[in-house]
């Protein structure tokens, strides 16, 4: 593990930010840290980056400090500096023996290329944002810290952050704090799931995914579908329906096996006439919202 945290706390005044907190981040690992707004990811990061001090609990780093990265949600830059004169002076400031070659190269990967030679005060917030991530890894970092790097992008920004992201996988070791859950669960293998300052999980995405949602069935019919439909919701096996269209609902069963075993027989005493139908993968948002709420 290249991060341990052991029972970490943090207070402020009266207030629980982290609450006996045990992180274990795995070297070489996209370890997504999600939970609602207050769930106290940006303190989780703000102590772990020593900006913020723990109440109680220990923290350790099994990285230099000249390699570990933080980019802040909201990262900002001296206005009269162009593009390139940020990422330059984070590599010299973190790596100098880095070659000049790279502050080209992420600034390529992060769809600032033609705009490297402006003055930063002219950048949107998504390119900000974008400056922010190229000069975070320029300076090949062991350990990132990013705390929403994609929030302020549009589609084509967020596409060209997730994929930079992707490609640090193995390289380095990165924490990566978002509301934006498709983001988690495209780029990160490992997930810590935040509420009110406790963990409620962490661990492979994979593993989450597979135990923890209601299992759920996708079925397609032909209209009429109102006597599958019934059929369906008076089985004791099925938890409820949800109609997604006029020919389209989501099955939620108590087990796989028992949708499995019973739901052909279901359908087939009906006469509907069937489009398709099969299980439906969990979502790690539909997760999230089962251990939030």
């Amino acid at each position: 593990m290249i991060v341990r945290t052991s029972q970490l706390r943090k207070d402020y005044g009266s207030t629980v930010a982290l609450r006996n907190v045990d992180l274990q981040v795995p070297s070489g690992s996209v370890y997504g840290l999600v939970g609602p707004n207050g769930a106290g990811k940006t303190t989780l990061l703000g102590v772990l980056a020593g900006l913020r001090r723990p109440t109680s609990g220990t923290v350790e780093i099994d990285a230099e400090w000249t390699k570990v990265a933080v980019l802040p949600d909201t990262p900002q830059f001296d206005a009269w500096l162009t593009g390139r004169e940020v990422v330059d002076l984070a590599r010299s400031l973190t790596d100098a023996s880095v070659p000049a070659s790279r502050v080209d190269e992420v600034l390529e990967q992060a769809g600032l290329a033609d705009a490297a030679r402006r003055t930063v005060g002219g950048y949107s917030r998504g390119m900000l944002q974008r400056l922010g991530v190229a000069s975070t890894v320029v300076g090949r970092p062991t350990l990132l810290m990013l705390d929403e790097p994609s929030s302020a992008l549009d589609p084509a920004g967020r596409r060209e952050v997730l994929d930079l992201v992707a490609r640090l996988r193995g390289e380095a070791t990165v924490i990566f704090s978002s509301h934006i859950l498709g983001d988690v669960q495209e780029v990160c293998d490992t997930v810590g799931i935040l509420r009110a300052g406790e963990l409620l999980f962490q661990g492979p995405i994979n593993r989450l995914l597979v135990g923890s949602a209601v299992p759920t069935y996708r079925l397609r019919m032909r209209p009429p579908s109102e006597a599958a439909v019934s059929a369906l919701r008076d089985a004791p096996w099925v938890r409820s329906i949800e109609r997604v269209s006029g020919e389209e609902v989501r099955i939620f069963v108590e087990s796989v096996e028992a949708a499995e075993k019973h739901l052909a027989a279901a359908l087939a005493g009906t006469d509907v006439r069937i489009v398709s139908f099969g299980p439906e993968a969990a979502t790690l948002e539909q997760v999230f919202l089962e251990l939030t709420s």
